[in-house]
């Protein structure tokens, strides 16, 4: 008789009091550890550690935080965007806030670049702006469409920058079902591409294929290059997810959240077909992500938790130690 299949039991990370709402890794250090950030309806901001313990704590948003982003190398920065009409930028060291940059309505998506010098925010105003945090106070670049004054004409849900050779990269997406790829030199469209459904999500993938977006759309999840938007591989799933987010070793499967249950799926990468099925949330998880090792995957849901769930159950890694 064939030995069962070691199941994963997923470790929860409690803290939230609100439905969490992003996910986003730091890179992956020397010591073989990494940071975690999660936004979450509650307006508070967490940074966690590899182990999934809480570090701390962002204070100062008024209302649901959407998008939160980690600077490149050491994470020693953080940008997040929230519905209190802001964005703010952190020391992960101290949790202190280095600057608010105000806005006239809902920040939805933020991104900052790899020194943690520049930060990019969009939203409800449907604006792209570029600010830099060597002069806080100076007036905002904005990136303009085509005959307009503004980068989308449907609210930006996700903003992406470019790493290595695409670190003059922008890459937006917008309720107008339309993803734009942005020259930072010239604040210019390089390129679009246009999607039938809604995008749900956007998400940078660094890994064994490169640099990658992973992209929902309706049933579809897609990866594509980050450099010209190529579809390197597209997968049409039975159910409509929330997020992806393919291994970044291996490239041999991805996650994804689905809208309408709480459960957490992984895929093959090259079929389709699904090879896992995670039990755990309490409601829909509407973020996933892979670490950058890729030893777990983390879903953030609408009950409030973050789980993380090993990828390879049974082997000894972080608190599954025995």
């Amino acid at each position: 008789m064939a030995a069962p299949v070691p199941k994963s039991v997923p470790l929860t990370c409690s803290g939230h009091t609100r439905p969490v709402v992003h996910l986003e890794f730091s890179d992956l250090q020397d010591d073989g550890t990494y940071t975690m950030l999660s936004s979450c309806k509650d307006g508070n901001p967490m940074l966690r550690d590899w182990l999934g313990d809480w570090i701390g704590t962002f204070l100062g948003h008024k209302g649901a935080v959407w998008s939160g982003r980690l600077s490149g190398g050491d994470a020693s920065k953080a940008v997040t965007g929230s519905a209190d009409f802001s964005a703010k930028v952190w020391d992960t060291y101290s949790g202190q806030c280095l600057h608010t940059f105000s806005h006239n309505h809902i920040v939805r998506a933020t991104a900052i670049d790899s020194p943690g010098q520049r930060i990019i925010t969009g939203g409800h105003e449907k604006k792209l702006r570029l600010f830099d945090l060597g002069n806080p106070e100076a007036e905002a670049q904005e990136f303009r469409a085509s005959g307009g004054s503004l980068a989308h004409e449907g609210t930006i849900k996700s903003v992406v920058w470019g790493r290595g050779p695409q670190e003059n990269t922008i890459i937006s997406a917008g309720e107008d079902k339309v993803m734009r790829w942005w020259d930072l030199r010239t604040l210019g469209i390089t390129h679009e591409l246009k999607f039938s459904e809604p995008i749900t999500s956007m998400e940078r993938n660094i890994g064994a294929l490169g640099e990658l977006l992973s992209v929902t759309s309706g049933k579809d999840v897609l990866f594509l290059n980050a450099a010209d938007g190529s579809v390197r591989r597209k997968h049409t799933l039975p159910q409509a997810p929330s997020s992806a987010s393919l291994h970044p070793i291996r490239a041999d499967r991805f996650v994804t959240g689905t809208v309408g249950d709480g459960w957490v799926r992984i895929y093959d990468a090259e079929s389709g077909e699904q090879r896992e099925l995670h039990k755990g949330h309490h409601g829909p998880a509407h973020c996933v992500s892979y670490s950058p090792d890729g030893q777990l995957a983390a879903s953030g849901s609408e009950d409030g938790t973050i789980r993380l769930w090993q990828t390879f159950p049974g082997s000894p890694y972080g608190l599954w130690t025995s």
